[in-house]
């Protein structure tokens, strides 16, 4: 099931270029391989290929792939395709990610200084409005067929219809609300109208979509059009200043329970199930089991320098080797910022008040932060005769010791793990984070036992950093700025994707994933939804047990705030289009209230006005339409 749309999905890149252009369709063709609307739309199976192009043309560029052919003129076609589009601009304009390129336009998005002819900005409407073309022609032309399957299909291509508007909404504001195909030129909604239209429309398409689960693999059910809703309602205050929280928590719960959940399944048996997520084979090794949206990629058949392609080519370069990402060779243009890296910091503090009470043992030596004068880093009593402390310790040699006395000070003879009065001192060989146990319950002094584990962490903040820099002091440089390791072109076997040149990737990309509603129903409860607090920390807490592969990164309902979630949300989140969105919500966008490196074009960052919340329309289509008004700023 998961090939057959995929290759419905190359299929219809070469037969429904047509659909594109309306004024042609009352001739027959003259290319015996060409398709007309008729021929499209003769019965239920000509009509799912024609869906398979609504959802192609949000994963790739034009008719032919990787280039030529393309859809949006003016822009070289691997810059225009959807997912790289949505990353330049609701992650490259935030504080997780800087680009080395010098693009025309490319380096004005992350200083937030771009003009109403930027590039990118024009290509991302044309992107979008072309998906809402596609989507109406489909909608009017499918409507002829009756037929409970084709029915199906509409709800589909209105719910591709809504997930356009959304994103015209959200990085547009106020733009034109086309639901048929035309040649008027069309006349501007408010926000408010936007937002009113895909409230409806899915609502109304709810139970006209597939049960939860039950659609191939890359097709939206009803639980997207939930998911979608949680989206929507989440951001209401921000499109319409009314807040709609209730309503996010409603809709998020009804996702949750569904017959999706968040992956667990550790499938390359590296400690965490988390990068399962974003390896060349997540559709089938458990990750697919947390997708509500996809866009489906594939080496061999959808090739495009969009997608997952540009995610992982993009972010390699310096001394990094393409080969541990299942590629030919690294772009050298991503990075990411220390705003992002440093949310990942191990907060030693909080992880030992988490352990139990104080006690008198602790730590000594110049492995640790006192040396061997001391005072002694003290150990935490998790039982009777049973201690553990989170430590950050530097290379070089410690011992446990009682009540700062050496009178009575444990060491290991032969680093065999167990302990010995006044023994030897013990190694640490590198600098780092520790989990260290100490274990007295036994009666016998010679089965005294210790551990000391390095302490991983997160595993989300996947990060490369040999020979980069966490400072950034000229963003062209790739060696300033940590790399971003996320995503890959390697299955849970370690085998490359199919594309045996390692020129284009496998990995689908989540546009919607069940982690994100979990940190919906968890925010829009904190917002006053009328949400269950406990269950929102429970939900918080399972995305962190995969994190961390363990409850030491648990938090308690104290500590779940508004700010928690923001930084919780670009932990789990981040590089995958959601960035800019978020920090608008938290009105951290464009204000001082939140600054990082190169915000408002200043190393050190600054505010910039609040016109920058929404890009400019194309100053063409305000040209060439009356109808339309720019944003304001622009």
């Amino acid at each position: 099931m998961q090939q057959k749309f995929r290759y419905l999905i190359v299929i219809m890149l070469f037969s429904l270029g047509v659909i594109s252009c309306h004024d042609d369709l009352d001739q027959s063709p003259i290319d015996p391989d060409s398709f007309t609307e008729e021929d499209v739309f003769s019965n239920a199976t000509e009509a799912q290929g024609a869906l398979a192009k609504l959802y192609a043309s949000l994963a790739l560029t034009g008719q032919q792939g990787p280039a030529g052919q393309a859809d949006i003129a003016d822009i070289d076609e691997g810059f225009s395709q959807y997912s790289r589009m949505l990353f330049n601009l609701n992650e490259l304009t935030t504080d997780h990610a800087v680009v080395g390129w010098g693009d025309a336009g490319l380096p004005d998005l992350h200083g937030l200084y771009w003009s109403g002819s930027n590039d990118f900005t024009e290509a991302m409407y044309y992107r979008l409005a072309q998906e809402v073309s596609f989507c109406n022609s489909f909608i009017d032309n499918a409507a002829i067929l009756s037929d409970t399957e084709v029915e199906a299909y509409i709800a589909e291509a209105r719910f591709l219809r809504a997930f356009a508007y959304f994103n015209l909404m959200d990085l547009y504001g106020n733009v034109p609300l086309v639901t048929a195909v035309t040649t008027e030129l069309p006349k501007q909604a408010t926000r408010t109208q936007i937002f009113n239209f895909i409230e409806s429309e899915l609502l109304d398409i709810q139970d006209k979509l597939k049960p939860s689960g039950s659609n191939e693999y890359g097709r939206v059910d009803k639980v997207a059009a939930w998911a979608l809703l949680s989206k929507l309602y989440l951001n209401a205050e921000v499109y319409t200043g009314t807040p709609r929280y209730a309503d996010a928590v409603t809709f998020s719960n009804n996702v949750m329970s569904s017959s999706y959940s968040i992956n667990t399944n550790d499938a390359n048996g590296n400690g965490t199930a988390y990068d399962e997520l974003f390896l060349a084979d997540n559709d089938v090794n458990g990750a697919q089991n947390e997708f509500i949206f996809t866009l489906n990629f594939d080496g061999l058949r959808s090739q495009t320098y969009g997608g997952s392609t540009f995610l992982v080519h993009a972010a390699i370069g310096g001394s990094m080797d393409a080969t541990e990402f299942g590629v030919n060779g690294g772009w050298g243009g991503l990075r990411t910022t220390k705003s992002l890296v440093n949310k990942f910091d191990v907060d030693v503090t909080a992880l030992n008040n988490n352990l139990g009470t104080v006690s008198d043992w602790g730590l000594v030596g110049d492995a640790t932060t006192n040396g061997w004068d001391g005072p002694d880093m003290e150990m935490y009593e998790t039982a009777s005769n049973t201690y553990a402390i989170y430590a950050n310790l530097n290379a070089g040699e410690m011992k446990f010791r009682f009540d700062e006395d050496w009178g009575n000070n444990y060491g290991d003879d032969n680093t065999d793990g167990s302990l010995e009065a006044g023994g030897a001192n013990i190694p640490i060989a590198t600098a780092g984070t520790y989990y260290i146990t100490l274990d007295f319950t036994d009666p016998d002094p010679d089965k005294y036992i210790y551990t000391i584990n390095p302490f991983v962490g997160d595993s989300r903040g996947m990060f490369y950093k040999d020979g980069q820099t966490l400072e950034i002091e000229e963003i062209p440089s790739f060696e300033n700025g940590y790399a971003v390791t996320k995503f890959k072109n390697i299955d849970s076997d370690g085998n490359q994707g199919s594309d045996a040149a390692g020129d284009f990737v496998d990995t689908d990309l989540a546009l919607i994933r069940m982690a994100e509603i979990y940190l919906n129903y968890a925010e829009a409860t904190l917002r006053g939804g009328g949400g269950d607090l406990n269950l929102a920390v429970t939900k918080i807490n399972e995305l962190r047990e995969r994190a961390f592969g363990n409850t030491s990164g648990n938090i308690t309902s104290g500590e779940l705030t508004l700010d928690f979630v923001l930084d919780e949300r670009s932990r789990e989140l981040y590089w995958e289009g959601q960035r800019r969105t978020d920090l608008i919500r938290y009105n951290y966008f464009t204000s001082d209230t939140y600054l990082w490196p190169f915000k408002g074009d200043s190393k050190d960052g600054v505010s910039v006005e609040d016109y920058r919340n929404i890009f400019p329309l194309p100053n063409n289509i305000i040209t060439t339409n009356p109808n339309l008004t720019q944003n304001p700023g622009y």
